[in-house]
């Protein structure tokens, strides 16, 4: 689909959400007819002024691919973004609370892709190419006032992409198969939310298919290095300042993370 917005219209909806992140302070919903491929224009805007500011790109992530997410959010479409070196906290770290407007967490798989995907690549050539697997948390924090925003919204905010943490990761070729996995949340030792890598489009590995075709549509790279989050394994929960948080995944591990900063710490 072509997009139909003036391009400088898009140029300011990404100008905003940049400065709404950087500020921590939430704006209105845009309000504008956007297209999808407008609100993919507007993504890539707005990761390019990151990028500008010495930033890099280090993987893709897929959102709504969990039924639980969906129902949440009030959206029902797989969408995709991208998640940035700055974004990423190490396994057991401490994420700065500063600039957050309303954070939430939930608990995924990431996959690390291992060597450049040409444009021409293929289902298998992709699944090849996967080197690692790993449990994951993944931040979100909405830009838009109440967290509401409709679908061409929250793929112009980079589908509310915030922070993520990687646990360890686990050979591919010997990890087995992923699917109906356990999945556990915890925030501050009390579970929160269980589920199954199931719910992750019926199996996690259908998420390297749906990046793929995804990254073709959208003007997406998958290159060697990158982390694929492949989506939530349930629904996400608030992140409250002071927590720490630990997701598991059965035969996979842990990840964990604090989340804070300042004179609370």
């Amino acid at each position: 689909m072509t997009g139909t917005a003036p391009r400088e219209g898009l140029t300011a909806l990404a100008e905003t959400l940049d400065a709404a992140q950087l500020h921590g302070a939430p704006v209105s919903q845009s309000g504008a007819a956007m297209t999808l491929a407008d609100a993919y224009a507007v993504q890539h805007l707005l990761v390019g002024r990151r990028t500008s500011r010495g930033d890099r790109i280090s993987g893709v992530k897929l959102g709504f691919t969990s039924r639980a997410k969906a129902i949440q959010m009030g959206v029902d479409d797989v969408i995709i973004g991208s998640v940035t070196e700055r974004m990423r906290v190490e396994d057991g770290g401490l994420l700065d609370a500063a600039g957050f407007i309303h954070p939430r967490i939930e608990p995924e798989l990431a996959y690390l892709i291992g060597s450049d995907l040409p444009a021409d690549a293929d289902d298998a050539a992709l699944r090849q190419a996967v080197v690692g697997v790993a449990p994951a948390l993944e931040i979100i924090d909405s830009r838009y006032l109440d967290f509401r925003f409709d679908l061409e919204d929250v793929v112009a905010d980079n589908t509310s992409a915030a922070a993520y943490v990687i646990g360890p990761w686990t050979d591919a070729a010997t990890a087995g198969d992923l699917g109906n996995r356990g999945v556990r949340l915890e925030v501050d030792g009390r579970l929160c939310a269980t589920g199954s890598t199931a719910a992750i489009l019926g199996h996690p590995d259908r998420a390297l298919a749906t990046a793929l075709r995804m990254s073709r549509a959208h003007g997406f790279e998958l290159r060697a290095g990158m982390v694929l989050l492949a989506g939530a394994a349930t629904a996400a929960v608030p992140l409250p300042h002071g927590a720490h948080v630990a997701a598991s995944v059965t035969g996979l591990g842990s990840v964990w993370m604090r989340f804070g900063g300042g004179a609370h710490d």
